[in-house]
Formats: structure tokens, C-alpha cells, sequence
């Protein structure tokens, strides 16, 4: 099946001023060769220019030397220079400027260089007067990654099935068989473009899929995986079942404090690393959900998580441990038990006790990636222990890549929050970001993951304007002082050419989906008012007696969950003065409240308005907004190619009428229970 390029689909840009004719690079490096021919092709493809590529190094020494060009203008009349620079910040940096007569694609090391390259190529697509400074002289770019870390957690199950995936079926497995394909390298290629450094190609969710993965007869397959995303620079990463010292060693348990399991790790790292050089490492999930993990046996998340990194510390691998850990088996009788709570109670008092080559993996929220939550208490708290945030580009409670919903808003206020870690004197230098890079407290294995959004469907994410989210989880983590604008603007013009027309349409539709999203479902930091186990579509009740922890109290009078001191004292969690801010309903950020109070109908908002009318009106908005979409995205009917159109059109039709569903069943179910009719008469059933 055909599949298209994203945003590496390049389409010539008019007027462009790309005045070079001839690449000079040595290409004995795996990653420098790709640098030197995704140049070529985009210099063909966007500015109708051959570039002939030197790569011979006494060639080039011999044009820089005719051209005056040693050592500081390295360059020569017409050229392009790849080159490698071991002064620089670290190796993933990179600097484009011009010297002398020509242009410089500087990196700290390989995959620096690649990054590099891309980033011009992008500058080519984007930012025709940005190109024009650069080869000009009058401007330099240059970039250090923001994050160590930057990596994509899927999914996919060896079967070839994608827990949920919104994009059709993996592209890794097929039929218990891991595939490479050219499919695979064009997944490399993308993750490269944007600087994504880390992949776990399989899911840390189904009991037994990494199992099979560590075994001899996967491992070759493997080994080329693992070579194919070096080029480039892309480390491969795995899902481990803790459990699989019973289920490939036969032994009769897994603590891990038995010298038995201890050394039946020990083995396997040495068996895995022997044919798997280059491996990153292991996610784990464990106890949770049903995950076996320590607590089975008694012993804490860092008894378990160093065991596993001491048997790979040879090999330089991490162990990536992910803290979405709580009691599943709740009772909604039980107004004090939390399910919030949950990671940060279990993972604080071990603060300091993991060590230096263990990653907490902590999810945004204390929840599980709702349309809005407060961020993980987590982040606020640890602070010798190495973190990475993960977010989820699969929308799995956000429309599941049938509806529009662009998430880096969402991500951007996340890494923007401030946690006081630092405390209420600080120097500032305490925000999300701030702590996931490493920033904060120096440490290097540090990060952001997401949840991938990838399928086998022609457009990978199903959507085709779900790519946004891939592209923009990439950008995001690599560089977290771009804004959600900036990179919306740039995934468009990468995408679709710089029509100015395409770009006024689909950029307010990015900008507003995920605001437009949330008002039509749940608003105010309620969440989770869905159908059980596969989250799409409006059910009021759906969890509200389930045994997950994930209710909203609804009664006669009002709704939300207290989470206050004299409720179930989640607030606490938090430095000042975000407790206190979160504590006291009127200081409460309003889009939270429900998360944080149970709070009359009646109460008025800032806005004026009681609850019960803020919720009937954000349904009605939410609801106009999304057909608003449908009709706005009309304009580009005779403008995108045919296919792309049609396959938006259908879902933002999907959408639009979903929308209005939600809005139908969350105001009919309130105005049964409080009996308080809409003020502006509007028909609720």
C-alpha cells in the first residue's frame, strides 16, 4: 500500500534563494551519507537545484584550499559543508551559517549533523526570508537539543494489533513476525527530521510481548532494527515483562532480590546485548493494571527497577520505569481513597533510592491523559531521582484520531507550569521543562516520551491532521521554547506548501481543537465521562461505579471530586503555593475545578454564570464550533489533493456529529439530575 511522506512531502517553494550547486561531505559515517542525500533531494525537490555531492576527503581539502578557505571559511564558491565540530554544546547540536562563500551545516557530532540538515531543509520549507539571512550572512541558527531523552512509546503487539491505535495495524509486526521494511526506514527518517532519539516499538501493556521479543529467535531481526534506526540516530528501546524470569527461565518467581532471578537477568542482558549492541534499553511496567511487578513479593519500585539496571549497566543501557501504579480495585463507596494519590504516594518515599541509570517515565497528569488535568504532584516533589514526562499522542480519551484534537497546547502549558521545586524564593528555574531536561538538578537521563499515534494507514496517523501531533511532540521535546503556534505553522507548511490559503484555514483548526474538544465533552477538569474500556463517545456514568477510581460525584446538588485538605488531601501533594492555590475554590483555576472541588450548580463562576449553566453553554460552543470546522474546511476543496481532502472532510463530518451528540447526552443527563433548566432556552432533552 502507497503511504505518504508528512511533512517531508516537498513541494517547490517559489522564489526560494538557495544560491549553491555543490555539497561537500564525507560520508563514511552512516548518518552523514543520509544528511548528504535528504539535502540533495530536498534541494531537487523544493528549489530545483542539482547538488553535486564531494565526498572524497582530499577533494575537499584541496576545493577549501583554492578557495582560501583554511581553517575559518571552510567553504568554497557555490558549496555546502558538512561538517563535524566536537567543540560544540554536545553531539546532537547543530549550527547552520555562512562563512565565506558559502554555506556550513556544523554538528557536535553525526546525529547532530543529520538534525542540522533537516532543520534546513524545514528552514527551506517554511521560511523563505529566514533562508535568504542565513545564506546571506546576516543570520546564524543554531540548536542544542532541550531534552536528553526524546522518544516515542508504542503500542504495537507482536500479533500485528495496536493497543489503542487509531491508524490501522503495526508496521513492526505482522503475523508474530518483526518486519523492516521501507516502511520502517521512512519511520526513522521522520523521527530523525524531528528530532526524536528513542523508540519502544512494542507494547508495555499485553502480558508476554516483550517476552518473546528477548529470545534467540527474535534477536537477529532485532539487531537490524537496531542498526537501521542508528543511521539514524535513533536508539531502539523494548517493553520488558518483569515477569519473564518465569516465563522463559522457568524459575517459580520473579522477586527480585532471589539470586535465581537476579542471575537469570544477568544471563539475558548478556545474551541480548551480544546480538543487540546498540540497544537503548527497557520500559517497564509494573504492578499495575495487572502487571506482575514487585509488590507481589513484597519488595518496593526501586528494589525492582535497580535489579534490572544493575544487570544492564555493563551494556550502558537504562531502565525507563513507568510510575502509572495504583489500586485498581477501588470502591466508589469510598469518598477518601484516591486514585490521584496514587503515584506520588507510592514513588516518593523512594526518592533518591533508584539508581543513576533508572528513568521515571510519569505521566502529565495524575490520571490518564484526559482532555485536562492538573500536572503530576510528582514533578513537584522528587528531586534525586532522574524523571521523564510522557504524554500521550494517541488520542485515547481525546477522539482517538477521528476527531480533531492538537495537543501541543496542552503539552506546552504542562512544561510551562511551575512547580516551586525550587521553593516560593527560587530562582525560577523550577517549571516542568526545567526538571525533565535535566536542567534543574544536572541530571542527564532525563527526558520526554509520548505515546505514538502510528499506524499502517496511507496518511500513518489516520487523520491525516493527527500528524500535527507526531511532528509536534518531536519539535516540542527537542526545542520547549517553541510555541504550539510555531509549530503548527511550521507541520502546515511542511505538509501542504506555503499556500497561504490552507494555512488560514487549518491553523485556527489546530489552535482551537483541543479548547473546542474539551468544551464539548468535559469541561472543567472532570474527565472520564466515556465508555468503558475503549473511551470513545459520551457515557455520563461510564466509570462512576467501576472499580478504576475515576468518578465525578454527580448528584442533585453538584459534581467534582473533593481533593481538598478535609476531602481526600490530594491538594497536599503540591509545593506552595500551588496547594494552597489549588485549596481554596475561588483561587482554583477554573478549568480544574471539578477536578479539585465538588461544587454546587449554583455556584457562580468568574464568568457570571452558575455551573450548571457553564456546562450547558461550553456543550452548545464546543458543539457550534466543531460543525463551524466542517464548513470552514470547506474552502480547500479545490485546493488539497483530492484524497487528503476527502479523508479530512469525512472526520471532521464524524466529528462535527459527534459533537453534537456529546452535547445532547452530558446536557440531557444534567438538567434531569439538577433540574435546573437552561437559561437561554435552548432544547435539552
Amino acid at each position: 500500500m502507497a503511504y505518504s511522506k508528512a511533512w517531508l512531502n516537498y513541494q517547490v517553494v517559489e522564489n526560494i534563494r538557495f544560491p549553491f550547486d555543490t555539497l561537500y561531505a564525507e560520508t563514511g559515517d552512516k548518518r552523514i551519507q543520509i544528511a548528504a542525500q535528504e539535502l540533495q533531494v530536498a534541494a531537487k525537490e523544493l528549489a530545483k537545484i542539482k547538488l553535486s555531492l564531494v565526498s572524497d576527503s582530499s577533494q575537499i581539502q584541496r576545493a577549501a584550499k583554492e578557495n582560501g578557505a583554511i581553517p575559518a571559511a571552510r567553504v568554497v564558491k557555490g558549496g555546502i559543508f558538512l561538517e563535524i565540530d566536537g567543540e560544540m554544546q554536545n553531539e546532537e547540536s547543530y549550527r547552520i551559517s555562512r562563512q565565506g562563500r558559502g554555506l556550513v551545516v556544523c554538528g557536535g557530532g553525526e546525529s547532530g549533523l543529520l538534525y542540522g540538515t533537516f532543520a534546513l531543509i524545514r528552514i527551506m520549507q517554511t521560511d523563505p526570508q529566514l533562508l535568504s539571512k542565513i545564506c546571506s550572512g546576516k543570520q546564524t541558527v543554531e540548536q542544542a537539543p532541550a531534552n536528553p531523552l526524546r522518544m516515542l512509546n508504542h503500542w504495537d503487539n507482536v500479533d500485528g494489533s495496536i493497543e489503542r491505535g487509531y491508524a490501522g495495524n503495526s508496521f513492526f509486526f505482522v503475523g508474530n513476525e518483526l518486519v523492516i521494511d521501507g516502511r520502517t526506514r521512512d519511520y526513522a527518517r521522520l523521527l530523525a527530521s524531528v528530532g526524536i532519539n528513542g523508540t519502544v516499538i512494542n507494547n508495555v501493556n499485553v502480558r508476554g510481548a516483550a517476552t518473546e521479543l528477548i529470545t534467540e529467535r527474535c534477536l537477529p531481526q532485532l539487531s537490524r532494527l537496531a542498526e537501521l534506526f542508528s543511521s539514524y540516530g535513533v536508539k531502539l528501546y523494548l517493553s520488558l515483562n518483569f515477569a519473564a524470569p518465569i516465563e522463559l527461565g522457568g524459575l517459580a518467581t520473579c522477586d527480585p532480590l532471589d539470586g535465581q532471578v537476579q542471575d537469570f537477568w544477568k544471563k539475558k542482558m548478556e545474551q541480548v546485548y551480544a546480538k543487540v549492541p546498540s540497544l537503548g534499553g527497557f520500559l517497564v511496567k509494573a504492578d499495575s493494571e495487572g502487571r506482575p511487578g514487585p509488590f507481589t513479593y513484597g519488595r518496593n519500585h526501586a528494589e525492582g527497577a535497580n535489579m534490572l539496571a544493575r544487570a544492564i549497566r555493563p551494556y550502558g543501557g537504562l531502565i525507563i520505569w513507568r510510575c502509572f501504579v495504583y489500586n485498581c480495585r477501588q470502591d466508589w463507596r469510598d469518598r477518601k481513597t484516591d486514585r490521584a494519590r496514587a503515584g506520588y504516594d507510592n514513588f516518593m518515599p523512594l526518592d533518591g533510592q533508584f539508581d543513576d541509570n533508572v528513568i521515571l517515565q510519569i505521566k502529565n497528569g495524575p490520571m490518564d491523559f484526559q482532555v485536562r488535568e492538573p500536572v503530576s504532584p510528582l514533578f513537584s516533589g522528587l528531586k534525586e531521582t532522574n524523571m521523564m514526562l510522557e504524554v500521550q499522542a494517541a488520542q485515547e480519551y481525546t477522539g482517538q484520531q477521528r476527531h480533531l484534537c492538537y495537543l501541543v497546547p496542552m503539552w506546552r502549558e504542562i512544561l510551562d507550569f511551575k512547580t516551586y521545586a525550587a521553593g516560593k524564593g527560587g530562582d525560577g528555574a523550577d517549571s516542568v521543562a526545567d526538571i525533565v531536561s535535566g536542567r534543574l538538578y544536572g541530571q542527564g537521563n532525563c527526558g520526554m516520551a509520548a505515546v505514538a499515534n502510528t499506524g499502517d494507514d496511507e496518511n500513518w496517523t489516520g487523520h491525516d491532521m493527527a500528524a500535527a501531533n507526531f511532528y509536534g511532540f518531536g519539535r516540542l521535546a527537542f526545542d520547549t521554547a517553541l510555541t504550539a503556534e510555531e509549530i503548527a505553522r511550521e507541520w502546515v507548511r511542511c505538509t501542504y506548501g506555503c499556500n497561504r490559503e490552507i494555512l488560514d484555514c487549518m491553523l485556527p483548526m489546530l489552535l482551537s481543537s483541543w479548547e473546542t474538544y474539551e468544551k464539548y465533552t468535559s469541561p472543567l477538569g472532570i474527565g472520564w465521562m466515556v465508555n468503558p474500556s475503549h473511551h470513545y463517545g459520551p457515557n455520563v456514568d461510564g466509570y462512576e461505579y467501576d472499580r478504576w477510581g475515576t468518578y465525578h460525584y454527580s448528584d442533585c446538588r453538584g459534581m467534582g471530586v473533593d481533593r481538598t485538605m478535609s476531602g481526600t488531601g490530594y491538594v497536599s501533594q503540591y509545593n506552595e503555593p500551588n496547594c494552597s492555590m489549588y485549596e481554596d475554590i475561588k483561587t482554583c483555576p477554573e478549568e480544574l475545578l471539578l477536578f479539585f472541588h465538588h461544587v454546587p450548580y449554583t455556584y457562580r463562576l468568574k464568568t457570571g454564570k452558575t455551573l450548571i449553566q457553564h456546562i450547558y453553554d461550553s456543550h452548545f460552543e464546543g458543539a457550534m464550533q466543531a460543525q463551524n470546522m466542517l464548513l470552514n474546511f470547506d474552502s480547500l476543496k479545490h485546493i488539497l489533493p483530492p484524497g487528503a481532502f476527502e479523508r479530512i472532510h469525512t472526520r471532521l463530518k464524524v466529528q462535527a456529529d459527534h459533537a453534537k451528540e456529546w452535547r445532547d447526552r452530558i446536557n440531557t443527563y444534567y438538567f434531569r439530575i439538577s433540574g435546573i433548566p437552561d437559561e437561554k432556552g435552548r432544547t435539552i432533552y
